[in-house]
This record gives structure tokens, C-alpha cells and sequence, in this order.
């Protein structure tokens, strides 16, 4: 599932999707016990701030400088970085990563 960093930080506006971003977590969680016997795995991936066309268009120059002060290398992150982190997720070499959420924000979420 595709989630937020949003879900764990605190940004005004935001209440209302922070909320449904934290709910695929308990999802992650609750999925991951009912499905087990499966062998279905279940994570959560958290993109932060990504640069994308949407992005552009909502984003005030402000806002955008003000989410890009808030991340660890001071820009934002690319559509590709993500993919790589969903492509692992897909494959079998994160055969052991389930019922997670894989933060893809270069430390935004932990600062």
C-alpha cells in the first residue's frame, strides 16, 4: 500500500489525509495477521515529499522551501527513488519485510 510520512508528522491542513495514511498502517498490521497462512505480505511504503508535475501546481515557491528546509539533504526526492523501494518490496528480496512501513523520505519523517 501506498502511504504518507504525512501520517506521522503534524502539518496544519493535513488532518484528514494524515488520518487515512495512518489507517493503511493498522490495515498493514491487522491484513498481515488475517492473511499469515497465505503467505501474503503486507507493508506499508511512505513516499515524503516527491517532486512531481501535481506538485508544481500546488505548491506555492513558499511551501515548496518550506517542505525542502524540513529534509535532511535540502531537496525533494524523485519519483524514480520511489519506484526502486516499491520494485524491492514487489520482489523476492524483501521475502522477511512484512506488516512495515518503509518510510522513503530520506529521514523527513524522523526529524
Amino acid at each position: 500500500m501506498t502511504g504518507s510520512v504525512a501520517s506521522v508528522k503534524g502539518f496544519p491542513g493535513f488532518g484528514v489525509y494524515a488520518a487515512s495514511k495512518a489507517a493503511l498502517r493498522s490495515f498493514a498490521r491487522t491484513w498481515l495477521n488475517e492473511l499469515k497462512g497465505r503467505n501474503i505480505r503486507v507493508n506499508v511504503l511512505g513516499p515524503g515529499p516527491i517532486a512531481t508535475p501535481m506538485q508544481e501546481e500546488v505548491l506555492t515557491k513558499e511551501a515548496k522551501e518550506m517542505f525542502e528546509s524540513l529534509i535532511p539533504r535540502g531537496k525533494m526526492g524523485q519519483p524514480e527513488e520511489i519506484a526502486t523501494v516499491a520494485l524491492f518490496l514487489a520482489s523476492d528480496d524483501s521475502s522477511f519485510v512484512s506488516g512495515g512501513e518503509l518510510n522513503v523520505d530520506d529521514g523527513f519523517s524522523a526529524i
